[in-house]
């Protein structure tokens, strides 16, 4: 009897043997949490080249024109912004595709990275692409929508938590007042650029699912945006 055909999935549309670079990884679903080896060393070297590179963007620093003091003063708020939007938006679609059986590892991309890292060292400005979470297996419809769903859900969440800090509680002279407000930005821009309905971005995924729903958080993400960068901005 032939072999019953898989189908392979993956926010890149690649096959996940395709993206497991060296040292070989696994393909064997784990348990709901479990990272690989290769896994850790991908998600460590993607959050130390956006850390870097929107270090550079925050300080408003690039290769002619760098001030070493505040690029290490901005370091670890980026760093901060880095851990609770990117690394929280991956694992949330890993441990969402996990749960549903499937398994599910982040793969950096090193070209993304790369071109992130050269445009936030040569130019004033940052482009970021580092990767993505593959899974694989049989979904239906709705699984591979609240896997995409997942991501972006958790960096609404986020923002919506940290907007008030940074409107009400913290002084805007105090270090507080600039990380809380660091990481409402990056999140709400974070949702708002995976939640285009288009090519391999998650809110194709979800628009497929769920109209109402892509509906709903695309107008959150875009106006939790609108309402963070004007009071964020004058801040850097």
């Amino acid at each position: 009897m032939p072999e019953e055909k898989k189908i392979y999935t993956s926010f890149h549309d690649i096959p996940p043997r395709e993206y497991m670079y060296f040292p070989k990884g696994t393909l064997e679903p784990g348990k709901p949490g479990r990272f690989s080896g290769i896994e850790i060393a991908h998600l460590l070297i993607s959050m130390t080249v956006l850390t870097v590179a929107f270090t550079f963007a925050l300080t408003n620093n690039y290769i002619f024109n760098f001030d070493l003091d505040s690029f290490l003063s901005f370091l670890p708020i980026s760093f901060l912004g880095i851990v609770t939007a990117f690394f929280v938006h991956e694992i949330s679609h890993k441990f969402m595709a996990q749960k549903f059986g499937l398994w599910a590892e982040f793969r950096m991309f090193p070209m993304g990275l790369l071109i992130a890292l050269a445009l936030a060292v040569f130019t004033p400005f940052v482009f970021a692409a580092p990767g993505a979470v593959m899974f694989r297996g049989d979904t239906r419809n709705f699984e591979t929508g609240r896997i995409a769903v997942a991501g972006p859900l958790a960096n609404l969440i986020i923002a919506g938590i940290t907007f008030p800090l940074f409107l009400f509680v913290f002084y805007e002279t105090s270090t507080l007042y600039l990380i809380v407000g660091f990481i409402c930005l990056i999140n709400a821009f974070l949702a708002t650029f995976n939640l285009l309905p288009f090519g391999p971005f998650d809110g194709a995924k979800v628009l497929r699912w769920n109209v109402n729903v892509w509906i709903l958080l695309f107008i959150a993400a875009i106006a939790m945006t609108m309402f963070i960068y004007p009071r964020f901005s004058p801040v850097l």
